[in-house]
């Protein structure tokens, strides 16, 4: 049973639960994306914890079985994604999911070839190692794999995991092994940190601490080492008193093995945000119907138009439902009101008053007879019990039905801001998704196309 269509102006329900004066969001349609050859790339992001995660990996088993080779990318410190998909663990390398088959009617025919899942968790250190590796010799690698300094900046430097995440996505892209690549995006606390990564890393590459400090090597023989003896010594002094001697000497040990590689770091970013750019890629904004998530929705939203990212819609999360949606929260509390005050007056009616109160009479001397064994009293009999029961219910359901109201106006205030983006709603589920048969479900769901609470 849905629930109470919003009212109107003039008091009366809006048509297919729309509000009035609000145009109806447009439907995401799910499966049309993930069956489109031309999608390449899908992007899962959002603000933490509203379910990127779960959605990214019911979208993935969906597409392979629907005949797609494909990989997820997940980069989720809980794995709850291996656990999901029977994995034992994951790693920087894809590994394929058992258990899912091609549900396609033509599935099997010799002309039709099968889907596949894959899944892999983002080592952020081992992807940076892949990077130098790739642009560097192996003595030159090899000096700048075991630098302290290098060890510390490739596991905990501000914007290297985001960063990485889009550098994995490039090695993938570029091997053409798959047919369509999810990505889940890192848990930032800012959404944001995604797109502003791989500038954020080339600002650091090209910032004047990096410039002065591999001038010496560029420069070479004595003329570096003079620069450095003279140029560098007020510098090196105050930043040896501040950070230590030996860890400086790492600083610059490290720039200028590093050196050559730089222009990689920033040929590679540059091709990364290109490539999530173009055509074939296609990102999903994840929230929930919370003020504050579909807050931070719209601002990524906005982002993504500013930065020209092709965005396909927002995938809203566990969004609340009722069986009982007819009966209003006003009239389920008026309801359980009236039991209770119903419940006051029976009492008052089964007791003639108490034994040391005046009785009906003005007598306080006379006490009230006992009632007749079997007879019973509203005020301890199982009608009680009913009644408790049932304003308590009737009060969970109002609670629930003015959650589902907030969670209305939350989407639709997002709606009326951004009518152009297209949506999709997924159920709230009484528990976590633990295996396979959750994340169909959680498919399943997701292809439906529902837009209205229910």
């Amino acid at each position: 049973m849905s629930p109470d269509p919003a009212p109107n102006a003039a008091g009366a329900p809006a048509e297919n639960g729309e509000r009035p004066g609000l145009s109806p969001a447009r439907t995401l349609d799910v499966d049309a994306l993930l069956d489109d050859p031309g999608t390449r790339i899908v992007v899962c992001c959002g603000s933490g914890g509203v379910g990127k995660t779960t959605t990214a990996a019911a979208l993935a088993l969906r597409a392979a079985e629907r005949g797609r080779k494909v990989v997820v990318l997940t980069i989720d410190p809980a794995k709850r994604l291996a656990q999901s998909m029977g994995i034992d663990s994951l790693d920087n390398v894809p590994r394929r999911v058992k258990g899912t088959e091609d549900r396609r009617p033509d599935a099997g025919s010799e002309d039709t070839p099968g889907g596949e899942l894959h899944a892999m968790m983002l080592d952020m250190k081992r992807t940076f190692d892949e990077v130098v590796e790739a642009h560097a010799d192996p003595e030159r690698a090899a000096q700048i794999l075991a630098n302290p300094f290098y060890q510390t900046v490739s596991g905990g430097f501000a914007g290297t995991q985001e960063y990485m995440a889009m550098e994995k996505l490039g090695q993938l892209r570029a091997k053409d092994e798959w047919d369509l690549i999810v990505v889940d995006t890192p848990p930032s606390r800012n959404a944001l940190d995604f797109l502003d990564a791989p500038k954020r890393l080339g600002s650091f590459l090209d910032g004047r601490l990096i410039r002065v400090l591999t001038a010496p090597a560029k420069l070479g023989g004595r003329a570096g080492m003079a620069f450095l003896n003279v140029g560098m010594s007020m510098m090196t002094g105050t930043l040896g008193k501040l950070l230590g001697g030996q860890l400086l000497k790492d600083v610059q040990t490290f720039v200028s093995a590093m050196d050559t590689t730089f222009g990689g770091f920033r040929t590679r970013a540059d091709a990364t945000f290109k490539l999530l750019q173009a055509p074939g890629t296609a990102f999903l904004v994840v929230a929930a119907p919370e003020r504050d998530a579909l807050r931070e929705a719209a601002y990524f939203v906005e982002r993504l138009a500013a930065e020209k990212m092709p965005l396909v819609g927002l995938v809203l999360n566990r969004v609340h439902a009722s069986g009982a949606g007819r009966l209003s929260a006003e009239r389920a509390l008026a309801a359980a009101e009236n039991l209770a005050e119903d419940r006051i007056v029976d009492q008052g009616d089964g007791k003639a008053g108490s034994r040391n109160s005046p009785d009906m009479y003005g007598s306080s001397d006379s006490a009230p007879e006992e009632p007749a064994p079997g007879a019973g009293s509203p005020a301890i009999g199982p009608d009680r019990s009913v009644d408790e029961l049932t304003a308590g219910l009737l009060r969970l359901h109002a609670d629930r039905m003015q959650l589902l109201a907030r969670e209305q106006r939350t989407r639709d205030r997002f709606v009326s801001r951004h009518p152009e983006v297209a949506l999709v709603e997924v159920p709230a589920l009484p528990g976590d998704v633990h295996d396979l048969a959750g994340l169909r479900d959680i498919g399943d769901r997701l292809s439906e196309g529902r837009t209205e609470l229910t």
